[in-house]
């Protein structure tokens, strides 16, 4: 047969497996767009999904109005003292300049948010491509790739929903970039392991070993730096490699293979991975952990190939270098403790960089895999495929012991890696699930094989050539134990990908988000409170260190629970306090002994007003002014999430206990958790407090509010009404103003109104106090009766009339001017 001939065949039989990989692809888009009505909103708004990619089109915004200069610090957040940027710059720069070509240096909005939109779901479709590849290297089995990407395509869980249609985030890009990172190096190990490459070879300058291996091993390295530069904590699978090779040294030194190709390979794969991320100036504060990460790593890997040279060429015992490896490691670590502990304290960073205490482990993605449920997660996230890896383990763990194997050896260790993540922070499940496609297809093909699959395709390739032999060869050659190999791939195959399609589907039914009453929220906040003078699009300048970014006199924060910061910034165009970065939540992280910082957490526990105001205060070290002016709270914060405040403040007891009820003893919201800020905002409606007042509420959904109070009613032998309220509510901090007057002395002064919201909802705000010796009384309200002045806030939530101030049988209707209520402003009765 000619070269040509051979080539010609080679294509021809590779033309069912490209068909194969496309059509998966397009499933695998198809999937991720279905939910699209969810994204571009009848109403003209686009949605994006989760917390996150909200900061993401920020990023490209910013990009796009000052191309192709990246938003390396943002003042919009994080009120008084705005952030370095968090994330690693190349998604938002990559996908800025698909926009900013697209658009011809001019892109219009809609295509900003089009293209945003759909960039996640391409992606996702992409990583199918990476799978195929690294899984038909491993096995040099084109089948077990197919089926991987097959199984990929439909697989539903968290490396589905976080590259469905506007998700526009990272998460997938890690996904994608780390598999064409694994794919690379199965083929550099390849090529290396066949090269016989050697330090001495490169010395006496004999290139011609390293040649086939170096284009995989700069691609590799390429492909570690790119990740690297899309997601900060991309160091972990530069871990991984690090593991696999000195395990792989391990293994060649006991099998008495010459270790010198590793060592060459990682350290060019680390050096060009370092070169790339040298080119950045900023890279989500892990900058340094890098450099000094894989310069390590590049003066560690010779090292341990030198130790097995040395073992070697003094004919010591093979077992001998993993016990000195160990002893040299542990001896590593008591050295870095004692004389290098910024050193010691990466290394300790290694092994912790996942594991998450208190408040952290309320962040959902965070969590540990287990946490919410046991073996049915691995279903919810893999379907069988779930459980069928571990199945696909043994069986290759027994193959590498009986036929050793590197490629299939990195597959071993990259996939205990990602689970043993996984097991820290469920993140990682997307992760996984190229390692379940690939485990899965491995054990289905294989487990076949053993049947009669491979004899059966062997026979085929060989026997059949045109179409006409077909029918011939399913005659002649189609024995029992080929149907039965047929049918159980078929039925193996067809009990991951359908169960798995099923799943994926239920995930495709929407895109989460904002809801609709925080969309409502956010725009109104937009269009009716003072804007804070700081230009959303400006490049802003990063304040030298040891110095805080100077705001203009106009700026303000927006208090609200973390997880809403990046909604109040991009959608409202406001100054979050805290934001889904976890910045500006204030509490504790190691211990009750620690200060319970200012921050979200501790605004919303506070016990009284006083103490709230104080932490509001507190948050901007200037003396003259709050932290915020302006407070958002969600019916969620009120219930559901209000754990997560607590935890962040290492002070969750007591706000919830047991009370026997007519349904039995149930666990309900106490005494403490009612004496909360959040509670006397949300549940109570701010009734009562001096200087915040409601300015806008949303419509209510049916919710757990009106149990929680109920609950109220019973333990104070109040009678507010039990139902449920704005979703979303926006308060407003103020001076208030002071209404002083006389009364009989120590009486009973009672002060009240109606308050009428933009929902045409009503509810009494009422206080009471008790006059002096001399009978003097005062209070202080943040209402004002004469409604909103020009360049301030347009509440839409206000009293229906006078104040009433009564006492005894006495009663006056005190009016009060938006004026003294900013500006502190005594009114006298």
């Amino acid at each position: 047969m000619t070269a040509e001939s051979k080539r010609k065949k080679d294509l021809i039989g590779s033309l069912p497996y490209f068909v194969g990989v496309l059509i998966s692809c397009i499933v695998a888009l198809y999937i991720r767009t279905l939910p699209k009505a969810g994204v571009f909103l009848s109403n003209g708004f686009v949605r994006f999904g989760g917390n996150d990619p909200w900061y993401h089109l920020r990023n490209v915004e910013s990009i796009l109005h000052n191309f192709p200069h990246m938003l390396w610090f943002d003042a919009y957040t994080t009120y008084p003292f705005g952030t370095n940027q968090v994330f690693a710059p190349l998604y938002d720069m990559f996908l800025a300049t698909i926009i900013w070509i697209l658009g011809a240096g001019n892109p219009s909005q809609d295509l900003i948010y089009k293209v945003s939109a759909y960039y996640p779901s391409f992606l996702g479709a992409l990583v199918l491509i990476p799978t195929y590849f690294a899984a038909k290297w491993i096995f040099d089995d084109r089948r077990i790739g197919l089926l991987a990407v097959i199984i990929l395509a439909v697989q539903p869980g968290q490396f589905l929903s976080r590259s469905m249609i506007g998700f526009n985030d990272h998460h997938i890009a890690e996904t994608l970039l780390s598999t064409v990172t694994a794919m690379f190096f199965v083929m550099s190990l390849n090529m290396a392991g066949k090269s016989g490459i050697t330090f001495k070879k490169i010395k006496d300058k004999e290139f011609g070993s390293l040649k086939p291996a170096l284009p995989y091993l700069l691609l590799t390295g390429l492909s570690l730096g790119a990740y690297a530069l899309a997601w900060k904590g991309a160091l972990f699978f530069a871990f991984i490699l690090g593991v696999y090779i000195t395990i792989q040294h391990i293994f060649d030194h006991i099998r008495g293979k010459q270790t010198e190709y590793l060592a060459i390979s990682g350290m060019v794969i680390f050096a060009v991975a370092l070169l790339l991320i040298l080119t950045t100036p900023f890279l989500g504060g892990t900058k340094s952990m890098y450099i000094k990460g894989l310069f390590a790593g590049i003066l560690a890997l010779p090292f341990l190939t030198g130790i097995s040279m040395y073992l070697n060429d003094r004919k010591l015992p093979k077992i001998y270098y993993p016990i000195v490896l160990l002893v040299l490691f542990g001896a590593g670590i008591l050295l870095a403790k004692a004389f290098l502990p910024s050193v010691y304290g990466l290394m300790m960073s290694i092994f912790s960089y996942f594991m998450r205490t208190g408040g952290a482990l309320t962040v959902a993605e965070a969590s540990p895999f287990f946490s919410r449920g046991g073996l049915e997660q691995l279903y919810g996230q893999f379907a069988f495929g779930g459980y069928l890896v571990f199945f696909g383990l043994a069986l290759l763990g027994y193959e590498i012991l009986k036929r050793n194997g590197q490629e299939k050896s990195f597959l071993l260790i990259w996939t205990l890696m990602i689970f043993w993540a996984m097991l820290q922070q469920n993140r990682f499940a997307y992760y996984f699930s190229v390692n379940v496609a690939i485990l899965s297809a491995y054990f289905v093909i294989a487990v076949a094989d053993q049947i009669g699959l491979r004899a059966l395709t062997a026979d085929f390739k060989a026997k059949v050539k045109t179409s006409e032999d077909i029918q011939a060869f399913t005659k002649q050659n189609l024995k029992t134990k080929h149907i039965i190999a047929l049918l159980f791939t078929l039925i193996l195959s067809l009990g991951l990908i359908i169960p798995s399609y099923g799943l994926a589907m239920q995930y495709a039914q929407g895109t989460g988000g904002p809801n609709s009453p925080w969309i409502e929220a956010t725009l109104w906040m937009r269009s009716s409170t003072p804007d804070p003078g700081l230009d959303y699009y400006e490049n802003y300048e990063i304040p030298t260190d040891g110095e805080s970014y100077s705001y203009p006199d106009t700026a303000y924060g927006v208090m609200s629970w973390w997880d809403y910061g990046h909604w109040i910034e991009v959608i409202g165009r406001r100054i979050p306090n805290a934001n889904p970065f976890q910045q500006g939540v204030g509490g504790r992280r190691n211990s009750l002994e620690e200060e319970n910082a200012p921050g979200a957490s501790t605004f919303f526990t506070a016990q009284s007003e006083d103490e709230a105001t104080a932490v509001l205060e507190a948050v901007d070290p200037a003396p003259d002014k709050a932290g915020a002016r302006y407070i958002v709270s969600d019916v969620e914060m009120a219930t559901g999430k209000f754990y997560a405040m607590t935890a962040w403040t290492l002070d969750s007891a007591g706000y919830y206990q047991s009370y026997l009820t007519g349904s039995g003893s149930q666990y309900l919201p106490s005494t403490r958790y009612f004496n909360s800020m959040e509670s006397r905002l949300h549940i109570l409606d701010g009734s009562g407090l001096k200087q915040y007042r409601m300015v806008h509420e949303t419509w209510a959904y049916q919710t757990q509010e009106a149990g929680y109070k109920q609950v109220y009613n019973y333990l104070f032998g109040a009678s507010i009404p039990e139902t449920d309220t704005g979703y979303v509510k926006i308060f407003e901090y103020v001076k208030g103003s002071r209404i002083t007057g006389n009364a009989s002395p120590n009486e009973t002064v009672t002060i009240k109104s109606t308050i009428l919201t933009g929902q045409g909802r009503t509810f009494d705000y009422l206080q009471s106090t008790t006059s002096d010796s001399e009978g003097r009384y005062e209070f202080t309200v943040p209402y004002s009766t004469e409604g909103p002045i020009s360049g301030e806030t347009q509440f839409d939530t206000a009293p229906t009339g006078p104040y009433v101030v009564s006492y005894g049988s006495t009663t006056k209707e005190v009016r009060v001017s938006e004026e003294a209520v900013l500006n502190g402003d005594e009114v006298k009765v």
